[in-house]
């Protein structure tokens, strides 16, 4: 028995690199060989591609994702090869090769997801898609949470804000936890206005959370798996979703929120735009974007100010001078006051600069690219890093500290990308920046929090999160504080 499994592992071992040298050989002629005369020249950027088949993603899963880039940008440069995730991968790593996939020559990129994960949302959800139908949806969205909406929206955002940290007080809970139920609360106020009915609620609520946990597990259609779970449950998110356009169709109140929108957007020949089907995939869309990359940040948020005391300090300083002009926290934020948060704009702006929660984005070139003398084939994944850049020195000096105050200067364009950049940039940046803001505003100047246990260790759900999702004990504070803030900035606190 032992001496035949040596002969299968011998006999594996071969055919892998037989099958290696055939395949570096077909792609060492594929940069080699060309379309026409000057493409002879060109060749792959620099890297490696791992072993057949396999890449290299167990190097990619098998430690922290971002060293794994850090480490072939420093050994290659700044655009360089590799096979993970099954696709042949072009990595770049510069404003210069960001801006040329995701902006000026977007057209030969379009975005791309494993065909699962478009079953799971729904194949019409406008991020899969490039062109004038992703246009039309992309404007309906923008239109539904531009400033004006934002501004109607600030009540309702301020109020799940609160409920979530009265729910808090007094326990130690899951930072992340906390915050995907926040998100997820602005997210239907923000897509159903205030007419969703607690029941209607609580079962998008639940089928949500089975989608969202299969989303991504292994593509195993057999029952009883999580990912056979996730279609049965985003079948029911979708009758859910096709009664409530019903219901609304049948009181003639389509409404004014992101789902009315949506509803009775007309194309040209002034027929519906889109099908039940189309704008059920959209709003599931911009559910599963709305949650965890906005509760992520704010966990991240919590920790960044937990661990920096006298910023902490500072930007409470700012929120108490808020607060006393609206008699002492009694009446609710205004649209201009959280446009005045000078502070806590920069410490959101390096929250999402240092986490860098969308680490890459994915895109898929249609036709064969040349970019600075390396190929692209046709086919072959595009991922700009957004991680590598906002974490490279040259951009942002001293990049693993945690100082708000670079952010006194606006970068240099194209450095700072946290929700994308294009065409496909994320629509929601605003209603996100708001929840953060609101968040700020009422957690520092009511509560107090401390870290439960240690919180340098980061895990992956998949979004870079505190371990544990950040465990934090959270008490209201009882004390009415007073903060005076010098001109040299220093902050003085005094318990009254």
């Amino acid at each position: 028995m032992a001496v035949f499994f040596v002969l299968a592992v011998c006999a594996l071992v071969s055919v892998a690199l037989v099958s290696y040298v055939h395949y570096a050989s077909r792609q060492r002629r594929k940069g080699q060989a060309g379309y026409g005369h000057e493409q002879e020249v060109l060749k792959l950027p620099p890297g490696s591609m791992g072993w057949p088949y396999l890449g290299e993603t167990l190097q990619l899963y098998s430690q922290d994702p971002n060293v794994f880039f850090a480490s072939k940008q420093k050994r290659y440069g700044e655009i360089f090869k590799t096979h993970i995730l099954g696709c042949p991968c072009v990595m770049l790593a510069s404003p210069e090769a960001a801006r040329f996939v995701l902006v000026k020559q977007a057209n030969l990129f379009k975005p791309t997801y494993p065909r699962s994960k478009e079953r799971m949302i729904g194949p019409s959800a406008l991020f899969f898609h490039q062109g004038d139908y992703h246009l039309r949806i992309r404007k309906l969205v923008q239109g539904a949470l531009g400033p004006d909406a934002m501004r109607a929206l600030l009540p309702d955002v301020e109020a799940a804000v609160q409920s979530t940290l009265a729910s808090w007080d007094g326990r130690v809970t899951s930072t992340f936890h906390a915050m995907k139920k926040l998100s997820f609360d602005v997210g239907i106020v923000t897509i159903f206005g205030g007419h969703l009915d607690e029941r209607r609620k609580a079962e998008l609520r639940m089928n949500y959370s089975i989608v969202e946990k299969g989303y991504n597990s292994f593509p195993n259609s057999l029952p009883g798996t999580l990912y056979y779970k996730a279609i049965q449950a985003r079948r029911r998110l979708h009758g859910v979703l096709c009664e409530i356009m019903q219901e609304r169709r049948a009181r003639c109140e389509p409404g004014t929120d992101l789902l009315g929108c949506l509803m009775q957007a007309q194309g040209d020949d002034g027929a519906p735009l889109l099908t039940d089907e189309q704008v059920a995939d959209n709003i599931i869309g911009v559910l599963f974007a709305a949650q965890d990359t906005t509760a992520s940040v704010l966990t991240w948020i919590v920790k960044y100010l937990h661990d920096q005391p006298k910023l902490l300090e500072a930007v409470r300083a700012e929120h108490a001078a808020i607060r006393e002009t609206n008699d002492g926290g009694r009446l609710p934020l205004t649209w201009a006051q959280t446009r005045s948060m000078v502070l806590t704009h920069r410490v959101i702006l390096e929250s999402l600069r240092m986490a860098s929660i969308i680490s890459f984005t994915f895109r898929e070139a249609v036709a064969d690219v040349e970019y600075k003398g390396f190929l692209i084939p046709k086919g072959w994944k595009v991922m700009p890093l957004f991680r590598n850049i906002h974490h490279n020195p040259d951009y942002f000096p001293d990049p693993q500290k945690f100082d708000p105050s670079r952010f006194k200067v606006a970068p240099r364009p194209n450095t700072f990308m946290p929700f994308g950049n294009g065409v496909h940039a994320c629509p929601g940046n605003e209603l996100a920046k708001l929840e953060m803001l609101v968040l700020i505003h009422h957690l520092v100047t009511g509560y107090r929090w401390e870290v439960v246990g240690s919180s340098d260790e980061v895990e992956y759900s998949p979004f870079p999160v505190p371990k544990h999702g950040l465990p934090v004990k959270l008490w209201r504070e009882k004390n009415t504080m007073n903060f005076k803030s010098c001109e040299t900035g220093n902050v003085e606190d005094i318990i009254v």
